[in-house]
């Protein structure tokens, strides 16, 4: 039955590399077949495939559903507000034409939009502004992609949505969750900041289009001589107080340890009451809302069917046929796990089986489920390969719309930034080995 299971996975791995499936629907398809090898029933009120597996599995991520949805909001509000532009553009003209102070500059910003709303939703709000600019004064076009991505990178650590997805699905308490991921963060940030000092200086500047800075639209005439608006008005800038809105919940969840949905509903409130007129406060949340429902649905959709895979993996049937088949190839030295693990971190890339947002998370919840590692240990494994992941995959979206919008192929982002994100796979794998095995 193991060997079945494990044929099941193979076959999904499969639909889900070829793209012939969407990953969402894989997972639910991937779902319900290892549930019934595993022999559990189609029907009944315990461990079936109708109530335990999609039923219960459809909403047991709710709660990061829920965090995804603030999440998106936070970062649409960002957005319309212009906090997220206002960020990129007083961090482009403090750097000047400076090269290394610019990336360096929008490196923090995308870690900002990272930790707020990961994903796409952070690369737009940093590189829409960020990689022209970048490219503007001499950073080279893949440099400029690289800087956002692993500007996000650096930020997942303190993204909270993704802190109530592994604690969730690791069945883990928020608190442990949280501890590990601010021992990860110092290597994702230096990880960052190397490959910004290194790559725009291997290359030198290459100057591929100018933009006029808006001092100089300012000096030239650029604003009409009658308009006596501020320059933060005629900009349209946002408030220098609302630019703290991505620190707001982070500050709450990190340093308070508010619950992850009231910390980031907070920051939705400190960046709309910061921003917008009172008489316009309904509409412009309103709005907003709608908008994150788009940017949330994708995302929404995959963690039910994550849910259901979870569910699936740990019915008593699958954590037995599964058991003896971990304990015979799973490496429990500490030199071989960290060996073995570290060269198998290509496989999060692609959709591969180690991709904690795909099948990476039936691995991980058979892992949890049999018992052959601490939760913690898992935890420590999956977030390192989700650094990866969510950095230099180039079939993720915010890879995809950073390469592209720069101008250069999501295939050339990723053997950029590869390298460096790799070490901080190995670094968190480690870190896991050390303290949890």
């Amino acid at each position: 039955m193991g060997i079945a299971i494990i044929v099941v996975m193979a076959i999904g791995v499969a639909l889900i590399l070829t793209g012939k499936v969407p990953t969402a629907f894989a997972l639910v398809l991937l779902a319900v077949a290892i549930a019934l090898v595993s022999g559990a029933p189609f029907v009944g009120a315990e461990n079936s495939v109708l109530s335990t597996v999609l039923q219960d599995g459809a909403i047991r991520l709710a709660s990061t559903m829920i965090a995804i949805l603030l999440g998106s909001w936070l970062g649409s509000l960002m957005r319309d507000t212009a906090i997220a532009s206002t960020l990129v553009r007083k961090t482009v003209e403090f750097g000047g034409d400076r090269p290394v102070v610019v990336a360096l500059g929008v490196l923090v910003i995308s870690a900002l939009c990272g930790a707020v709303t990961g994903s796409a939703p952070a690369a737009l709000l940093a590189g829409v502004i960020g990689i022209p600019a970048m490219i503007a004064v001499g950073v080279p076009k893949v440099t400029a992609a690289g800087t956002i991505l692993m500007g996000i990178g650096a930020g997942v650590p303190f993204e909270l949505p993704v802190w109530q997805f592994f604690s969730t699905a690791l069945d883990l308490p928020v608190a442990d969750v949280r501890s590990f991921m601010v021992l990860l963060f110092p290597f994702a940030a230096a990880a960052a900041v190397v490959y910004v000092l290194v790559e725009t200086r291997r290359r030198g500047s290459v100057h591929q289009w100018t933009l006029a800075s808006m001092s100089d639209a300012d000096a030239s005439g650029g604003a009409p001589a009658a308009d006596t608006r501020s320059r933060r008005q005629r900009l349209g800038d946002a408030p220098w107080f609302a630019l703290l809105t991505p620190l707001v919940p982070i500050v709450l969840a990190l340093v308070l340890q508010v619950p992850i949905i009231p910390s980031l509903l907070a920051g939705v409130l400190f960046a709309v009451l910061t921003t917008t007129p009172p008489r316009l406060i309904a509409t412009r949340m309103l709005r907003s809302l709608y908008d994150a429902f788009q940017v949330a649905a994708p995302p929404i959709a995959l963690f039910i069917a994550i849910g259901m895979l979870l569910a699936a993996v740990g019915l008593p049937g699958a954590v037995s046929a599964l058991r003896p088949i971990v304990e015979a190839v799973a490496p429990t030295n500490v030199v071989l796990y960290v060996v073995v693990f570290s060269v198998l971190v290509p496989l999060c890339l692609y959709r591969g089986p180690l991709n904690i947002f795909g099948l990476g998370a039936g691995i991980a919840g058979a892992m949890t489920a049999i018992g052959f590692y601490s939760p913690m240990a898992v935890l420590g494994l999956m977030t390192s390969y989700n650094q990866v992941f969510g950095v230099a995959d180039p079939t993720s979206t915010q890879t995809v719309w950073a390469a592209q919008y720069s101008g250069v192929t999501p295939q050339q982002v990723m053997v950029r930034v590869l390298p460096y994100v790799w070490v901080v796979a190995i670094a968190g794998i480690v870190l896991s080995a050390v303290r949890y095995l």
